[in-house]
This record gives C-alpha cells, structure tokens and sequence, in this order.
C-alpha cells in the first residue's frame, strides 16, 4: 500500500510539479498519542464536539489576525477555529502578506522547508509554505514575491493589482497540494478532505481537482464547498488568459463567461472572459451563502449578478448559514474597549457606555436623547446617500447621530460639513478605530443600517449583542436576522428590532420615528427589545454546527463533477 507522503509525491509529478523537502519516513506506521495537555483540552470542550469529524481546508484570501479587509476576513478566522473546538482536523491556506505593516502578523509562523513548483502563466514558480499552529488550528501561508508588495491585499491607491489572477490561481495550486505535502503535527491531511473555498480567490480550487487530480484517482474521496461572501466580486479576467491557467483546453467551458452587449467596450469586443467564481459554481459539490436571505437573493434577476440561473439551476446544493461572531472579542461583560461592562441580567452599564460615549464626542451628556450610530464603509452600498437625504428631517427630532466610517471623499467631507451644522446634534468620525466601533455599539441606543444589499452583515449582530436595537433595510443577512418589533405577539411581544422595506427615505424616517418614540414612550417594551436581542445565540459555535450539516449531505453524494 502506498504510503501518503507517496501519494503526495505521485501527484505533484501528475501535475508536472516537483517535490521537495519530503520526509524519508513512512508515516502510515507513526502513531500519534494526545498529550495530557491535548486530553486536558478535549475534555473541556467535549460537550461541543461533532458527531463526526473530518480534514477540512479553508482556502482564502484573508484571514483575521494576519490579513483582513472585511467580512471574509472575520468568517475565515473564526469558524475555522469553532470547527477544530469542536473536533476536526483544521488547515487554513492563504498568502503571506508582507506589506511593511502586516509582517509582524506572521511572526509566529515557522518555515516548513516544503518548496514546489507550478506550471503556470508560462513558466514553473516557486511557491513555499509557513506554518503556525495557533487554536488548534494550521494556519499554512503560501509565500511568493506576489505577496510582497505595499498596498492592500488586492491593491494599492492606484487601484486593483493587474496580476491578481496570476496571485490567487498560485493559492489555489498551492492549497490543492498542502494537504498531500505538509506534514502538519507529524502527518498529512491526505486525501480524504473537505474543501471550504472562499469567494472567488479561492474558486479555482474546484475546477482543479476535476480536471487535474480526480481522472488520476486523487482527491477522488474529498468534497468541495464554495461559500459566497459578496457575488459583486467574480474574478473575471479576458478569456485570452485561459492557457496561463495550467488547464486542459477542454475544461475552457467551465470558466467561460459572455459579458452582455451593454456591458461591452465596443462594437467589436465580443465579451468573451474567464470567470473563476462561474468555475466553482459548476464544479463545487456544494454552495453556502452567508445568510438565508442571500441564498434567494442571488438567484434572482437583481442580487444574481449575472450568475442568477447558474445559481437557480443549482438551488438544490445551495443553503445559507448566517455568519456568527466571536464572543471573545464582542462581549459587552467583559469587552475591554468599553468604560462600563454589562450583561441582559444587569443593563445598568448600557446607560454610563452611553454618557462616557457622548461626553468622548463633545455631545451634550443626555440619558433621554435616543442615540443613533451607524458604522461602515461610506458607499453606495451601504445607503450613506440615503442617509445625508433624511439628515435635516431628523435633526429636527430630539436626537443625537453618530458616524464612524471612511470611503468616499465627497461623503467624508459631507459628515464634517453636518458636524459643523448640527453642532448638538451631529458628530461624524471619518476613518475607523476598532475601540471607537465597540464605544459607539455598546453606547448608541440604535443602529441604523440601510444597506442595499447585505450578504450577512456583522453590525447588527453586534449591535443586538450590546442591547443596541438595529434599524435596518430589510434584504440579505439582515432581514434573517433582525426580527420585525410586534408588540401583540401571540406570547406577549416579539422582535429584537426593525426591518424595512423599500428602501426608501420615506420608509427609514418612518422606522426610525417609530422606534424612537417606542424609545421614549414603552421603556418596558425597548428594555424587551434589548433583552430579546442580547439573548440570541450568534455564536460562531452555531454556525459551524450547521456547517457540519452541510459537510454531511457534501459526502453522501458522490463528487459532483468526476
């Protein structure tokens, strides 16, 4: 029988790539035995164990602490870690960035001596792996000279890095072969293993192990999942691309993508593209979404972003499973970032957060003014339009408006400008402090979120879990997870906010008057609200509990493409 390090070898020379740095050592007769200190650790976390465990391989391109941009970055560094407390065998495979102000984020990761070689955009590169071994969690980071550049992950102030294709097609060889090479705690993952990949960075993983491993026999027992965080972004690049792939001409199909007439540069562009993210879709044997809500939206006409029918013809593989957060760090009980700590059995903490928040801000310190916060990116997205439209009808109510957030210059100079209007009224922090964010959550009295479109949102998980009562646009993740405010519920009232819809001026005015006279009028109906929301379980332990339901049905059928 072969050993797994043979097989590892067996496929790099498969895919023309040359192994190097393997141990001599057959591993199939290492026996692994659980320290006292691995015991000591299963035996405070047994009630959270699965009932089955399994090898699972996050690919990504980001991963909080080491490297993020946004919500990818908070998914990809969390529900790994409730996945491994809960049992299975964990590997996150993303880039080694160093950019000057990131490379001490990797300090703890140690060089595997494990190098290889991918045939790629005409020529063999070198690509080699780190380790860190961090909550019970592989932490693997692919290192090459694309990752080491100022800037951003995906760019710099002059926009998008033009060789991104190149960067993320080099992750997703890489994260094909780590499980077959890395001997991680003594052994390999192997074969047998669930692919988790993320977005479209991760998206050609798929495509690779159906045309360049599985018609060898290799991978043929592993599953592949593709989570959707954000469909705007698809990975599309000129079909002229297509040879620097390393793929088989006759897998040209599955990346195919037509851009329509009106999105053509002129009369005779023919849209023709590759698509990475229309590659997983077709090819991953199952797809999540981060919200129920999404999981519709992207099939339709309006949220599918072209890849609406791909989607629809795949709804049976296709669930959503809202994102969670980490208690650890968002804990109104134990948060170090707020002045006063409290919990839904004593909220008496909530009201000083408030007071040392508007006393921080130059605002007039106040118990009954209704505080309102929003916090995020200062876009189109995220409804700030919409916002600067309702501001002078609202300053005309007895409330108070904080913004914290950073995007659009024109937007970042309206919120100075209103500052300087609604001096009592109005405060507006242009760019983002984490401290700030967790001041402004536990503090303001409502959250006010009118998005567009929300594949999860994370605000308002946060928000409900500091008894701060969301006010948001009914679509996506925050329709599944604010519940409409009934005060005649059939077992007395129900709703931990308010979620509206369309998305109108007209509409939000009205939400938010109505919640801010329940604030002022019912305060037994708002400390319900409060209660409701600080109760609800966004654990990222909840989370991955359904995950495991999705590994399941992944390995009762057979790979979706073979």
């Amino acid at each position: 029988m072969a050993t797994p390090s043979a097989v590892g070898a067996a496929c790099l020379l498969l895919l023309g790539l040359e192994p190097e740095g393997i141990a001599e050592g057959s591993i199939d007769n290492t026996v692994v035995v659980a320290s006292e200190q691995d015991s000591e650790i299963v035996v405070g976390k047994e009630q959270a164990r699965a009932k089955v465990t399994q090898n699972i391989v996050f690919v990504t391109g980001e991963a909080s602490p080491y490297a993020k941009s946004g919500g990818l970055g908070d998914v990809c560094g969390s529900l790994p870690v409730a996945l491994a407390a809960r049992g299975h065998r964990v590997m996150v495979v993303m880039p080694r960035y160093l950019n000057g102000t990131s490379d001490k984020n990797y300090a703890n990761a140690f060089y595997t001596e494990k190098h290889i070689r991918i045939p790629c955009f005409g020529g063999e590169h070198e690509v080699t792996f780190f380790h860190e071994y961090r909550d019970s969690v592989d932490w693997v980071f692919v290192d090459h000279p694309s990752y080491h550049r100022p800037g951003n992950l995906y760019g710099d102030k002059f926009g998008a890095f033009g060789d991104n294709q190149f960067r993320y097609t080099l992750l997703c060889y890489a994260a094909c072969e780590a499980p077959l090479v890395l001997e991680l705690g003594g052994y390999i993952y192997g074969q047998n293993c669930m692919f988790v990949v993320n977005d479209w960075h991760a998206s050609l993983v798929p495509v690779l192990l159906a045309a360049k491993y599985r018609p060898y026999g290799v991978y043929k027992d592993s599953r592949s999942i593709l989570v959707i965080h954000n469909l705007a972004h698809q990975g599309v690049e000129p079909a002229s691309t297509y040879p620097d792939l390393g793929l088989p001409p006759e897998w040209y199909g599955a990346l195919e993508w037509v851009f329509p007439e009106w999105a053509r540069r002129h009369a005779l562009d023919k849209g023709e593209a590759v698509n990475f993210l229309k590659g997983a879709v077709v090819t991953a044997d199952r797809i999540v979404t981060v919200s129920k809500g999404y999981s519709w939206e992207v099939t339709t006409a309006e949220g599918g972003q072209g890849l609406n029918e791909l989607l629809s013809s795949r709804k049976s593989v296709l669930n959503g499973i809202v994102n969670g957060i980490d208690i650890n760090d968002w804990n109104p009980a134990t948060d170090k970032c707020i002045p006063c700590h409290y919990s839904v059995d004593d909220l008496s903490g909530k009201a000083k957060c408030k007071g040392a928040l508007q006393k921080e801000l130059g605002l007039p310190i106040r118990p009954d003014v209704p505080l309102i916060g929003f916090i995020g990116r200062l876009d189109y997205q995220k409804g700030i339009d919409l916002i600067q439209l309702i501001i002078p009808d609202l300053m005309r109510e007895d409330v108070q408006f904080v913004m914290l957030g950073s995007g659009d210059p024109e937007l970042e100079d309206w919120m100075r400008s209103t500052e300087s209007i609604f001096k009592d009224k109005f405060r507006g922090w242009v760019g983002f402090s984490v401290p700030v964010s967790h001041r402004i959550t536990a503090g303001c009295d409502i959250l006010l979120m009118p998005s567009r479109f929300e594949p999860c949102g994370l605000n308002q998980l946060y928000a409900m879990q500091y008894g701060t009562v969301p006010v948001v646009h009914a679509t996506g993740g925050l329709r599944d997870t604010v519940e409409n405010f009934n005060p005649f519920g059939e077992n007395g009232e129900q709703g931990t906010g308010w979620a509206f819809a369309p998305l109108t001026t007209e509409n939000m005015l009205w939400t938010l008057r109505t919640a801010i006279s329940t604030y002022r009028e019912h305060k037994s109906s708002w400390e319900g609200l409060m209660k409701r929301g600080m109760s609800k379980d966004f654990t990222w332990d909840h989370a991955a509990e359904q995950y495991e339901q999705i590994f399941q049905w992944a390995f009762i059928d057979r790979p979706y493409v073979m």
